[in-house]
């Protein structure tokens, strides 16, 4: 099927849109790259935002996870959590922009970051945990700067004329990327089982998963990154894009190893650190996700 009748193909709701958010990242590309960000930010954060009903879920998240926090700064989080989430979408289509940055810089920092290096020198596998939390693909730019790719699994969005662009986007960044189903899961366990790094995410409810603990309240929690690192011997560890400040620059941190033991053990002490460095900084973390919804 061509493009256009892959458009054609696509809902009419679906394609209105996609036709809006191409037109504002549109105009946000006129705009020099220090602009074009924080723009997208102020747009997430008072317009997006308050549309798509993201204040009232990331209150009622908030009310649940930190009921000690000030109302004042609930208001913060409402704006400043859509406006990261603006931020990260606007650095992903920035394509070299933003990669050429990283890799300039070379964020890569923390405890973990020995470990890689020899599993790079080893060649052994290696699974990165990653979560919604500050830019994900500031990760996979400063590892593929270093010359390390990093595989990544990926679920292709609903609106298939957004993934006409957005995948590719993704891909601009690093690859291998494996979409969900069975191909691409074979794909990814070869390529896994061959010495790659693959990222996985851990962060969102899994209904299939195993109830844990994250902010002291259950949540079902997916084992798979775990599972994966004890049937493959691979190393595993958390490692995240930290936004700075400047809101443009980036500390990747690189968690330290998690022991093998068994994958509810592995995945608490993942949610664990996944909690310490959400406390640190509440406004890089998705608070939209229902990561504490009960079924039944």
């Amino acid at each position: 099927m061509s493009e256009t009748e892959t458009q054609d193909a696509a809902p009419l709701r679906d394609r209105i849109a996609n036709g809006a958010f191409l037109a504002i990242m549109g105009l946000a590309r006129i705009l020099p790259y220090e602009r074009r960000i924080p723009a997208m930010g102020w747009f997430f954060a008072h317009v997006l935002g308050p549309l798509a009903g993201w204040r009232r879920r990331i209150r009622a998240n908030l009310a649940m996870a930190r009921p000690d926090l000030s109302a004042s700064e609930v208001r913060r989080l409402t704006r400043a959590v859509p406006d990261n989430a603006g931020r990260s979408l606007a650095e992903i289509y920035s394509g070299t922009e933003f990669t050429d940055r990283i890799h300039r810089t070379d964020p890569l920092t923390g405890p973990g970051l020995p470990a890689l290096e020899q599993a790079a020198q080893a060649g052994r596998p290696v699974i990165l945990a990653v979560a919604h939390f500050g830019n994900y693909d500031a990760m996979r730019a400063a590892l593929t700067g270093r010359g390390w790719p990093v595989g990544a699994l990926y679920r292709p969005m609903n609106n298939e004329a957004f993934n006409r662009h957005y995948i590719p986007a993704m891909r601009a960044i690093a690859e291998p990327m494996f979409p969900r189903g069975r191909a691409g899961l074979a794909a990814m366990l070869r390529f896994l089982k061959g010495g790659g790094w693959l990222s996985l995410g851990f962060d969102q409810f899994d209904g299939h998963g195993t109830e844990l603990r994250f902010f002291g309240l259950p949540s079902k929690t997916v084992l798979t990154p775990a599972e994966l690192a004890l049937r493959y011997d691979a190393l595993i560890l958390p490692i995240a894009g930290v936004r700075q400040p400047d809101g443009l620059s980036f500390r990747v941190e690189v968690g330290e190893p998690v022991p093998h033991s068994d994958p509810i053990t592995m995945m608490q002490a993942l949610n664990d650190d996944l909690e310490r460095l959400v406390r640190a900084h509440m406004e890089q973390w998705f608070w939209v996700h229902r990561r504490w919804k009960r079924r039944g």
